[in-house]
Order: C-alpha cells, then structure tokens, then sequence
C-alpha cells in the first residue's frame, strides 16, 4: 500500500513552521510509524521583498499624512518593515492604525513590537477568523464610522493581486494608494522540487493551498506537465482559492477555517480516513 502524501505549497520560509507543527502533531496522534504520511514541499511561489532607498522614500512620504495603513499579507508587513528599518510610530506625528485581514498579519506585526508599545497602535482585524479576508476587514473597518471621504489610507501588497479592498475604498470616497512592496516568482517547473510530486501516488495525496495565484500557476504546471489532480485532495482555508482548485480539476476540496491550527486538524482528519 502506498504512503500518504501531504504536500506543502507554502513559500519555503513560511512553509517550515507548518511542516514542524504538522509533523509533531502527527507523531503525537498515535498514528503508527507504518502509516506515517509523506510530507512534501512544494514553494509554488517565492516572495521577493522590494529592495531600493526609493521605494523606502515613497513609503516614508506616504505614511506622513496617512490615516490608516493596511497589510494585505504576513509579506507585506515583512517587505515594508525590511525597508524601513525604523519603529512604525515614527512615521507620522500622530499614531498610524494598522488594518490587517488575520492573525497571522497580526502576529507579523507583534514581532515587530506593533500594537505593543506604550500607547499601542491600534490594530483593526476582522474578529471572527471565518472573515479573515479582504470582505472581513472591509466590514471591520465600516463598523467604525469613519467619514471615509476624509481619510487617506495606504494599502502595502504584493505586485499584481487582488484589489478588491482598494477599489471598495476608493468607491466609498476614501483616498487610496497601493504599494507593491514584494514579487511573487512561480517555482521553475524544472526545479527539482516537482521530482517527487511526479513519483509520488497522487491519488492519496492531500495538498495544503494556502494561495489562489499559487493555485493557477499549479494549475498551469499540470496543464503541462502533471497529470492526476482529479484523484487528489485539496484543503484551502478560503472560499476563493477553494473556487480556484476546483477550476483547475482537484477532485476533492475541502475548505477549512484559517489559520495553521485549522489546516493542522482538518489534516488529521483527512489522514484518518
């Protein structure tokens, strides 16, 4: 009979937290040394922060009348705070509100003492993990009754992505400027991490989509290269890369609650059928 594969499509430096986790969890189970599964990384994609001083410049002059920033992403927070290399309440003369869509954009932020300091930073996230997306926070951020069409808000993203959030401001009358502070580059699909994806049974492997871009450039690949996704399983922790895992042929989605504890436990369960 062969192992069970979950494979891991985490950029490498997010990936190796959730693979510890997963594996010790796994080992703490009771599922025996025979049925161990396999666990596979596959970084779909790797971020690349931005790195120039006038980049930098333009985020200095952009927070100095900023009535909100928001983080789309843990890179987001990374890449910027890479650039600028200085505490965040040093921006501005007033204390800049930090809007992010989940606890893991929230954690980012504590490891850089945001929301920590003597008269913490505000930090405005959606509080039901279930909405920890763009919506979530949008509903977050209407619940204050801000009068948008006087608030400037900066938004840091990565290059390309999403914009509904930006464009939903923009239209309730608010002054919005998006900032690309890092690339997304798809693994080279002759990059030695597909070698045991092409070996492995696909049929019983469990693939953890963290991404929807990542998700259509996977979907590029096994156009041209991977056959069998229609017999594997995929666990998505949102509706949209669900939707973009289903587009490109996994045969059984699941969909999860955010967070790595959600993804560890419905791994299990998986593993348990």
């Amino acid at each position: 009979m062969s192992t069970k594969t979950i494979v891991i499509t985490r950029p490498s430096g997010q990936a190796r937290q959730l693979i510890e986790l997963l594996s010790q969890t796994i080992e703490k189970s009771g599922i025996t040394k025979r049925s161990l599964p396999d666990i596979v990384s596959l970084p779909l994609l790797t971020i690349v922060p931005k790195d120039d001083e006038q980049l930098a410049d333009h985020i200095a002059s952009a927070l100095k009348d900023a009535d909100l920033a928001i983080f789309v992403s843990p890179n987001a927070v990374e890449s910027v705070m890479r650039l600028l290399e200085r505490d965040w309440q040093d921006f501005s003369k007033k204390i800049i509100p930090i809007g992010v869509m989940g606890g893991s954009s929230a954690m980012a932020l504590k490891n850089h003492g945001i929301g920590l300091e003597l008269s913490p930073t505000p930090v405005v996230v959606p509080k039901n993990n279930e909405q920890w997306d763009s919506e979530g926070l949008w509903q977050e951020l209407q619940s204050l009754k801000w009068n948008l069409p006087t608030k400037k808000i900066v938004i840091f993203k990565g290059e390309g992505g999403r914009d509904w959030l930006a464009d939903t401001l923009t239209k309730a009358g608010a002054i919005v400027e998006a900032i690309s502070t890092y690339t997304r580059v798809p693994l080279d699909e002759k990059n030695p991490a597909w070698h045991a994806i092409r070996e492995m049974d696909i049929s019983k492997s469990l693939w953890l989509l963290t991404s929807s871009e990542a998700v259509r450039y996977l979907g590029q690949v096994a156009n041209n290269q991977l056959e069998g996704l229609q017999s594997a399983s995929a666990l998505c922790p949102h509706r949209n890369i669900a939707n973009a895992a289903e587009a490109i042929g996994f045969g059984e989605v699941f969909i999860t609650e955010p967070g790595d504890e959600a993804l560890i436990k419905a791994t299990l369960a998986w593993l348990s059928i």
